[in-house]
């Protein structure tokens, strides 16, 4: 049988990446990542309610290199996504939608989420 002869819709191997895309997935990424870091608060405040064992051993995993790791991704994730959110509110207002304006707020949610968490790991460490 012969294939009917019509137009396929594009695949993401067509498109090349830009920033502006990247910043969309991302976005949904840091989305997914403040999921999994509310798990993560929700264990450490069931801990806490839970008893002194309880918390300790949270506390433990925590302040572990790995948990560290989650922490600060955690935070990325939070920052990443606000910026992000903030990005889309001014696009609500009809604001923004030129290309340089649009590719500045990709940028700006970039360096801006990696800025502020570098700001805030570095006043943790220091107190």
């Amino acid at each position: 049988m012969a294939q009917p002869s019509r137009p396929l819709s594009p695949h993401l191997s067509h498109y090349k990446p830009e920033v502006t895309m990247v910043m969309s997935i991302m976005h949904r990424i840091t989305g997914i990542g403040l999921c999994l870091g509310i798990a993560f608060l929700t264990w450490w405040l069931v801990a806490a309610a839970w008893g002194d064992d309880a918390l300790a051993l949270v506390n433990m995993v925590m302040s572990s290199w790995l948990g560290k790791l989650i922490l600060i991704g955690f935070t990325w994730s939070l920052f990443h996504h606000m910026l992000g959110g903030i990005r889309h509110f001014f696009w609500d207002f009809g604001l923004g939608f030129s290309r340089p304006v649009r590719f500045g707020f990709a940028w700006a949610t970039l360096i801006g989420g990696l800025v502020l968490t570098a700001l805030v790991w570095a006043l943790v460490l220091l107190v």
